[in-house]
């Protein structure tokens, strides 16, 4: 049986591929408090800080085995780092890294920092 703490991303609306969600990929996980349909709302974004979804919080949405974002809230700081496992053509199922960013100036600018060709290339060795 796998380990951690495992959670359904659910790819934002319009979102054309699955291209933000390589296996492996790791993406910034931020608690939203000021979100008007969900107080536990926690947003999801790749690097160059594009949006790309938001933590499961509906039993509709969440993959069985993984947490909802309202279940995950109280166990993670303000921001987290998730990993990409696995894809399904609706859902994104990411592990739990990081429980807590430290730094969260220095992790949101690496996030926010648009890709350049050579970052492309690298993560493609």
């Amino acid at each position: 049986m796998l380990e951690g703490i495992f959670v359904t991303v659910t790819p934002q609306r319009g979102l054309r591929s699955k291209a933000p969600f390589p296996i492996g990929a790791e993406l910034l996980c931020c608690k939203d408090p000021k979100n008007t349909y969900d107080t536990e709302a926690i947003r999801v974004f790749a690097k160059g800080g594009q949006a790309v979804g938001y933590i499961s919080n509906s039993t509709n949405t969440k993959a069985n085995g993984t947490m909802s974002a309202a279940r995950v809230y109280d166990l993670v700081g303000d921001r987290f780092i998730v990993e990409v496992c696995f894809t399904t053509q609706t859902k994104v199922i990411c592990r739990v890294l990081c429980r807590s960013v430290d730094d969260a100036a220095a992790a949101l600018e690496d996030y926010r920092r648009p890709k350049t060709l050579e970052d492309v290339y690298s993560e493609e060795r």
